[in-house]
């Protein structure tokens, strides 16, 4: 059924969402980009059915709490502001309000994050490897290291008991996941995890080709959540 959407954050993200919700067949009815947008939106607020958003970690939050005061059903792919994710999923249950959050909207994706978990799980007794991770991305990206990785270590440091944290430096110790961060021209994502021994070199790699499955993912999301009221996240949509 078609859709009312309003899309909060019009960077590279926001335009490929655009694209995406257009060829299949939903209605755009505002494009949010700035704190004055958002202002001129709360005092006429239009009828919508979601509000996508893909802003700023230090945005984000705040979208977020304007659209539960608005009653608003918001799927969010922002990331950088994990630290605060707990309390809004209390606020989104305790107002009886509609979320949907993902640090990365790619099916494919999700699909590693299950391959993660299996091969952490079979590693735990492995003491011989040592486990880390690098993600690359370009250069406008904010964040660091990015959502997709830090769901990745947390996933491995819930199944490895030898493992209590992640870090992004380069201060090695054995309890802490390393998260090597690069950014570079033109890439869109590329996550890769390690786990290495004196003998051999365990190497499973996600590459994402362009915005195209985040996108899509993002929709996906918007289109499942309706007439829906709670706190949602990839696994509900897949079934995983």
């Amino acid at each position: 059924m078609p859709m009312k959407i309003i899309i909060s954050g019009y960077g590279k993200m926001g335009k490929e969402i655009e694209k995406i919700a257009t060829e299949r067949n939903h209605s755009i009815v505002a494009i949010i980009d700035t704190e004055k947008d958002w202002k001129n939106f709360i005092k006429n607020p239009l009828s919508a059915d979601v509000v996508i958003d893909f802003s700023t970690p230090s945005t984000a939050v705040g979208n977020i709490k304007r659209c539960f005061a608005l009653n608003l059903r918001i799927v969010t792919g922002t990331t950088g502001w994990n630290d605060q994710l707990k309390a809004i999923k209390t606020l989104c249950l305790s107002n009886n309000q509609a979320m949907f959050y993902a640090s990365n909207f790619s099916i494919g994706v999700n699909i590693f994050f299950e391959v993660n978990k299996k091969l952490a799980q079979l590693m735990k007794s492995q003491e011989q490897y040592e486990v880390f991770l690098e993600e690359t991305h370009h250069l406008q990206k904010i964040d660091s290291p990015s959502g997709t990785a830090i769901t990745l270590a947390n996933e491995i440091i819930k199944n490895i008991d030898r493992k209590k944290d992640w870090i992004n430096t380069k201060e090695k110790n054995d309890s802490s996941v390393e998260i090597k961060s690069i950014r570079a021209e033109n890439i869109t994502g590329i996550h890769t995890i390690f786990y290495e021994s004196s003998v051999d070199t365990i190497e499973i790699k996600h590459i994402a080709k362009n915005r195209i499955g985040f996108a899509v993912g993002a929709v996906l999301a918007a289109e499942w959540i309706q007439g829906k009221k709670g706190f949602f996240e990839m696994k509900d949509l897949l079934n995983f």
